[in-house]
C-alpha cells in the first residue's frame, strides 16, 4: 500500500464533499460474524481494547463500547455520523446482529479522521476519512493505520489478520474478499443527475466504479450528491483500486461539466424496478437437509457456486463451533434479489 505509486489526485475543482477509504479485517482464531459465538465476539472486543491503547501519534484516540454507552457520547457519535446501529436487513438475515449490542463498539482518533468499527459486519472495519478530495492523504493514513493496528494485535495476542494466498483478506461477505477495500468520495454530479441514475450506473460500470446514494448501501439517493467508489475488491492491489477511483471520478466530473454546458444525453439502460419491502427481517434459522432453496439474487456468487450438487453435499453439515449451516451462509442471496 505505497501511496507513492498513486498518480495524481481528484481534480481540485470537482465538488467533492468528503473522502472515505475503508478495509475489513478478521483476526485468526475468531469466527466470522455470521457464525461467531458470543464469547468470541467479546474476546475480539477485549483484544482490541488492549490493541487500541498501543496506538500513538495522530492515530491515538478513544474506544466507545456500544454496551452501556451514555446518551451524550451516543449523540456525539450520531452527530459525527460515526455510529453504526442495528436494523440492517442484510446483517439480520445473515445472523450478524445476534446478542446486540454486546461486544461491539467504535474507536476514533482525536481528529476523527481514523476510525475502527468493532464487530459490525466484520470483526474490524478500519476507516480513514476527511472532508474534501485529498484521496492520497486519506490512503496514506489508512495504510499507516492498518499496519499499526496489525502490529498491535500481534503484540497483544500473537495473532495475525486472516489472509489467504488465493483469496486475500478473509471477510464475512464474499464480495469483500481480496483487498476488502472500498475507496469512495461524496461528489455532486448535477449533469449526470438530469439524465437519470440509470445512465450514471451504466457509465460507472464502464469505469469499474459503483455509484450509491449518500445514505449507505441500503439507503436511497437524494439530490445530486453520489457516493462513488471502486467496484472490485478481488484481483487488484489497493493502489490499483484507488487509482481507478481517482481516474473514474475525474472522468465523471469532466463529463458532468459537458452535460451542464449542453452536451447530449449519454446512452444508458433503464433503471431496474425494485420490489417493495415489508420492513420485517429476522435471522435465518440453522436448518439442515432442506430442499434446494430459491436463490432470488440470480446474479450473485451464491447463485453461481451453490449448485444443486453442492447443496446436496453440504446441506446436512453444521459447524462444530456455532452450529452454522449452508442455508445461513447464503441467507441474504435467498431472501433478497440485490446481492452480489
Amino acid at each position: 500500500m505505497d501511496v507513492g505509486k498513486i498518480k495524481g489526485n481528484i481534480d481540485p475543482s470537482a465538488p467533492v464533499h468528503s473522502t472515505r477509504i475503508r478495509v475489513g479485517r478478521s483476526i485468526d482464531g475468531f469466527g466470522l460474524s455470521p457464525g461467531i459465538t458470543k464469547e468470541q465476539r467479546v474476546g475480539v472486543e477485549s483484544l482490541m481494547k488492549k490493541a487500541f491503547a498501543n496506538l500513538t501519534g495522530d492515530l491515538a484516540g478513544s474506544y466507545f463500547p456500544l454496551t452501556g454507552m451514555n446518551e451524550a457520547v451516543r449523540q456525539q457519535l450520531v452527530d459525527d455520523h460515526f455510529l453504526f446501529v442495528s436494523g440492517d436487513r442484510n446483517l439480520i438475515a445473515a445472523g450478524m446482529e445476534r446478542d446486540w449490542p454486546e461486544g461491539r463498539g467504535i474507536f476514533h482518533n482525536e481528529k476523527k479522521t481514523f476510525l475502527i468499527w468493532v464487530n459490525e459486519e466484520d470483526q474490524l472495519r478500519i476507516i480513514s476519512m476527511q472532508m474534501g478530495g485529498d484521496v492520497r492523504g486519506v490512503f496514506e493514513r489508512l495504510a499507516k493505520g492498518i499496519k499499526a493496528v496489525g502490529d498491535s494485535v500481534k503484540q497483544e495476542s500473537g495473532k495475525d489478520f486472516c489472509l489467504d494466498a488465493k483469496y486475500g483478506y478473509i471477510h464475512s461477505c464474499p464480495t469483500n474478499l481480496g483487498t476488502g477495500m472500498r475507496a469512495s468520495v461524496h461528489v455532486d454530479l448535477p449533469g449526470w443527475t438530469q439524465h437519470g441514475v440509470a445512465k450514471l450506473q451504466a457509465r460507472c460500470e464502464e469505469l469499474h466504479l459503483q455509484p450509491r446514494g449518500t445514505r449507505g448501501e441500503s439507503g436511497g439517493q437524494t439530490g445530486c450528491t453520489y457516493d462513488i467508489s471502486n467496484k472490485h475488491r478481488l484481483g487488484y492491489s489497493e493502489v490499483q483500486l484507488v487509482q481507478v477511483m481517482i481516474d473514474g471520478v475525474n472522468t465523471l466530473w469532466k463529463e458532468d461539466q459537458a452535460f451542464m454546458a449542453g452536451a447530449p444525453a449519454p446512452a444508458g439502460a433503464p433503471a431496474a424496478a425494485s420490489k417493495p419491502s415489508s420492513g420485517k427481517y429476522k435471522a435465518m434459522e440453522a436448518q439442515v437437509n432442506g430442499p434446494f432453496p430459491n436463490i432470488q439474487s440470480t446474479h450473485s456468487l451464491a447463485a453461481k457456486y451453490v449448485t444443486k450438487d453442492i447443496w446436496e453435499k453440504l446441506k446436512g453439515i453444521k459447524t462444530k463451533t456455532s452450529g452454522f449451516t449452508l442455508i445461513q451462509a447464503i441467507a441474504c442471496a435467498v431472501e433478497f434479489d440485490n446481492q452480489h
